[in-house]
């Protein structure tokens, strides 16, 4: 009986190990691998809060999540009038795996700033006051490059990514621009991508790096779910999980006010 289970495949995901092999096309991209790659050249400062910060002090990231990489595609395509595609596109992403390059360099600031925010309880006449806040900010040196993994994705859904890649402006929050660079293929990943932590199991790598806890789709993520003007309920690992990352930037310098990471490479 427990063999039968091993061997048990998922009918939604595609068996695409022959096609990945060849030489042939896919998604109108040449080459040769597993992993469609898409290039992005950061133009502003990067800001994305950690699923735990607070309103108050808000700690950034030093990478985009798989979750918002994907979004920034769902996004994309409802920017661009095609809309009607993305219930199945994000479904697809739902089963499909991320890994997130990242540049050379980056350098986290640490600021204090002054913002406006609602009070607890409102006034008329005034309705937001002066408050004070914690804000991280990344200048990354490099290109972010983001990779899908072929294997557990069909080929409408990855012709659709090429498609919407060049329309994707910011990633994870508004203010975090990029640019398209460019869209490629490759076997395998070099050490500057994100590899995620398996439960229970050492990690015997040597790669320089920090652990973060990055969010992706769930398994059953859909667009009610997930849509911030929606009143679905969203159910941790279910709709929306959180993953145990080697980010592989690690720490060369800091003072007061900065702290500086440095990548393979």
């Amino acid at each position: 009986m427990a063999s039968k289970r091993t061997a048990r495949r998922d009918p939604e995901l595609p068996d695409r190990s022959a096609e990945l092999i060849a030489l042939a096309p896919i998604a109108g991209v040449p080459g040769l691998g597993r992993w469609l790659v898409f290039d992005y050249q950061p133009t502003s400062l990067f800001s994305l809060k950690m699923a735990a910060a607070t309103s108050s002090v808000g700690r950034s990231l030093l990478t985009p999540t798989p979750y918002a990489v994907k979004m920034a595609f769902v996004d994309a395509a409802f920017c661009i009038g095609r809309g009607e595609t993305a219930p199945e596109l994000l479904h697809a992403l739902a089963l499909s795996e991320v890994r997130v390059g990242v540049p050379r360099r980056a350098a986290l600031t640490h600021t204090i700033m002054k913002i406006r925010q609602e009070p607890k309880k409102a006034t008329p006449g005034a309705p937001y006051v002066s408050a004070i806040a914690y804000r991280e900010f990344v200048h990354f040196r490099g290109r972010l490059r983001w990779a899908f993994d072929l294997a557990r994705l069909a080929n409408e859904a990855a012709e659709l990514l090429v498609a919407l890649s060049p329309y994707i402006h910011y990633i994870g929050k508004r203010g975090s621009f990029v640019q398209f660079q460019m869209v490629s293929r490759l076997a395998e990943l070099g050490p500057e991508f994100t590899e995620p932590l398996v439960p229970g199991k050492p990690y015997e790598s040597t790669r320089p790096g920090h652990i973060a806890v990055l969010d992706d789709f769930g398994p059953d993520a859909n667009l009610d779910a997930l849509n911030s003007y929606s009143d679905a309920p969203i159910k941790r690992d279910k709709h929306r999980r959180f993953v145990h990352t080697l980010v592989p930037l690690a720490v060369v310098n800091e003072g007061p006010g900065f702290t500086e990471y440095c990548g393979p490479g």
